[in-house]
């Protein structure tokens, strides 16, 4: 890439539909310099040649595991320090969101697709925080935010 510079991007999502969801998004971070982070080890497989670090999969139904997992990710982007943070959720994803925006890093999240009937609670709280936050669902989509440009799957 002769005189384009390569951004560092954080990408990160949980396990399952998450992690899916985000690696039909790989081809929009060709020739960047990506670091995913996730909660299964064994999804190292998925992005070879990519650094992959895992964080506690943790959710509010076990706050010591969530802020052992907000510690994990405040320590990656610290160390990483991304240009742009991308997450299609949850709350890994959101961690990641909240500390990008304090290195200054452009974040963007995409409500998974599974969120038909209203936004993820990760992805209402990220509308405070990320400076994009798509939807899948059309009826969704507000003028304020979320925005809808398509879906992923």
């Amino acid at each position: 890439m002769h005189g384009v510079e390569q951004k560092r991007v954080l990408a990160v999502a949980s396990g399952g539909g998450h992690w899916q969801q985000l690696m039909q998004l790989r081809p929009a971070f060709e020739g960047q310099i990506t670091t995913y982070v996730t909660t299964n080890p064994a999804y190292a497989a998925d992005v070879p040649g990519s650094e992959l670090y895992v964080v506690t999969d943790a959710n509010r139904s076990k706050p010591l595991r969530l802020l052992w997992s907000a510690s994990e990710m405040l320590v990656r982007v610290m160390r990483t320090r991304p240009k742009v943070v991308i997450s299609t959720g949850a709350a890994p994803g959101l961690f990641g969101i909240v500390f990008g925006r304090l290195v200054g890093a452009k974040t963007i999240w995409v409500d998974s697709i599974a969120n038909a009937e209203k936004m993820s609670l990760s992805g209402r709280i990220a509308l405070r925080f990320a400076d994009i936050v798509l939807t899948q669902w059309p009826h969704l989509a507000q003028v304020t935010g979320p925005l809808h440009h398509g879906s992923i799957l």
